[in-house]
């Protein structure tokens, strides 16, 4: 028996770095390995590390004596809170089980727990109380987890990152005078199809990105090594400058899932609503805005959109940042089309005032890396094949018929929120494995894709091993292989049905994701209850701007002395 637990514990923990800080969520999860039998069932003594003796009030008796304390009225429970005292039953008896060795009636009643809690999370009496005690049976559950089959059972899923865009965007640094004319000689032989403008708060940031912030600039420039030529080929696509590569480096350091304190999550940092204008949705299995390929596709053609909106780079990159309705109530109200003047008269949010700035600043020293002595190990370009499933299909299952690693795949994937892609997905697996791995799944039945494993018979095993190994029966393997003798061959490769089961903790882990980012974001800044550009005219056949085209007012209009990002006014 594979211990199904694990996947979740760690999962749901990385989601509640989310819940418990709005920054982001850094801790890591984990998914369950299918290991034998034989590696999880250790010897068990009495009383066992990973299961804590002590008891706590039960959430209903904490709940009512919260309520005696208050001197309220007398308290009684809800539905909710009936679920939530089940739950805590099952894991007690989960927790029994698991002291006395019995790992399997502990997987079960351990899942029961969880599939309760969630049941009970609808409408609980007290939702803070509540929580906790979800996070406490998820640790508790952990432990014995790792207790029981031992760190290297585990294989992690892709951990979320902090988009790196937030440490900075509010600073203003010192100008180092010693660079100011260095920078002004390199832009001389600078080829740009984005205007590169020099004052003193683009001075400013390469004089921080030259320093302090060096390793920030060479590790982002080190990962664009392996997307750069993906996201070249689709700006080239889209008719939009290369020099917009620099965007993802400044929101998210190439990290395909940064999340900000805003809940603008992915390597192009979209909210959610307008992730959905641009065809990335988001459902409790997937975020294709963590998808490197189709954010970037988005990421180009709202950029796009916003040049024919503004005819103007800047206008359009701020626009990005704090949504276009921002920066049209800002050339309305002052009556100037220009970045430099808008930021000037504090007419723009204060995330917004540096954001042009530091673009400027990357895509400056990217140019120009040698000058800046910037140590850049390029990482090797990711490439993949993909393959669309027809069914949901577990990442398992894939890890068997490809031969990678779970977190290879999840990788190659990080759009993917659990351990079964949903049926009509697009998966990424190895480069030149795709055509091998659509033939082998067409093969399995639909029905069986996200819960069937693929086992290489090995010498010495029998079906009643394999069996074994996998929580299965010989009759179902036989049967699911049509089988003409009783035992398999060395080197078949038989399907093994049944042999995944998501865990319930997995559930709890796309739930808790989804509903503690909401409670804690804060108001989204691209957030504007305008209809994007491209729906506007989506009569008309739009016009891709050459990357090459003047700035309308760049050109005449001076850069006004910067102020600093204290003293402009949030709009």
């Amino acid at each position: 028996m594979a211990w199904r637990l694990k996947p979740a514990a760690l999962a749901v923990c990385s989601c509640f770095a989310v819940h418990l800080s709005p920054l982001f969520a850094q801790q890591s999860g984990h998914t369950a390995s299918f290991l034998s039998p034989a590696a999880a069932r250790v010897p068990v003594p009495s009383s066992r590390p990973g299961i804590s003796q002590s008891e706590k009030l039960s959430y209903i008796n904490e709940l009512a004596k919260n309520y005696r304390d208050s001197h309220g009225p007398p308290f009684a429970p809800n539905a909710s809170d009936l679920m939530v005292d089940r739950a805590e039953e099952y894991f007690r008896a989960g927790r029994k089980a698991y002291s006395e060795g019995d790992f399997d009636r502990a997987r079960r009643e351990f899942d029961a727990a969880i599939e309760e809690m969630l049941r009970g999370s609808e409408a609980p009496t007290d939702r803070a109380l509540f929580e906790c005690h979800l996070d406490d049976m998820v640790d508790a559950i952990h432990r014995c987890d790792l207790d029981g089959l031992g760190a290297a059972s585990i294989e992690t899923t892709p951990q979320f990152d902090k988009a790196p865009l937030e440490d900075i965007v509010q600073m203003t640094f010192p100008v180092d005078p010693r660079i100011k004319e260095k920078v002004q000689t390199e832009l001389k032989t600078t080829a740009s199809a984005l205007p590169l403008v020099i004052n003193d708060v683009v001075l400013g940031y390469i004089n921080y990105f030259n320093n302090r912030g060096r390793r920030t600039i060479e590790y982002g420039l080190s990962r664009a090594a392996k997307y750069q030529p993906m996201i070249s080929k689709i700006l080239a696509e889209e008719g939009v400058p290369q020099e917009l590569i620099h965007l993802a480096q400044a929101e998210s350091g190439f990290m395909p899932r940064a999340v900000s304190r805003a809940a603008a999550e992915g390597m192009w940092q979209f909210v959610k609503f307008r992730g959905n204008e641009y065809g990335l949705t988001q459902t409790a299995t997937s975020d294709l805005r963590l998808d490197p390929e189709k954010s970037t596709r988005a990421a180009a053609r709202h950029l796009h959109d916003l040049y024919n909106e503004f005819h103007d780079w800047y206008l359009a990159i701020a626009a990005y940042n704090c949504g276009p309705m921002t920066v049209e109530k800002a050339v309305e109200r002052t009556g100037y089309a220009d970045y430099w003047e808008l930021r000037a008269r504090g007419a723009l949010p204060a995330e917004t005032t540096n954001y042009v700035p530091i673009i400027l600043a990357m895509t400056i020293m990217a140019k120009n890396a040698p000058e800046y002595g910037l140590q850049i190990n390029p990482e090797a370009v990711i490439e993949y094949d993909t393959i669309r499933t027809a069914a949901p299909t577990n990442l398992a299952l894939l890890s068997d018929l490809t031969e990678t690693s779970v977190p290879e795949l999840q990788q190659l994937n990080p759009a993917l929120l659990r351990s079964v892609a949903p049926g009509e997905f697009d998966v990424r697996v190895p480069k030149g494995l795709g055509p091998k791995v659509a033939a082998s799944l067409e093969v399995i039945p639909r029905d069986s894709l996200a819960t069937a494993r693929m086992h290489t018979v090995e010498s010495g095993e029998t079906l009643a091993v394999i069996a074994k190994r996998f929580n299965a029966t010989p009759k179902s393997i036989a049967a699911a292989n049509s089988l003409a003798s009783s035992e398999p061959l060395i080197g078949d490769r038989i399907l093994i049905p049944g042999a995944y089961k998501e865990p319930a903790l997995a559930k709890a882990a796309a739930r808790r994701r989804t509903t503690t980012v909401v409670a804690t974001r804060r108001t989204p800044v691209r957030a504007t209850s305008k209809a994007p550009v491209r729906a506007q005219t989506a009569s008309k056949t739009p016009s891709k701007p050459s990357p090459k085209s003047p700035v309308k007012t760049q050109a005449t209009s001076k850069p006004a002395p910067p102020k600093t990002a204290g003293t402009l006014a949030r709009k």
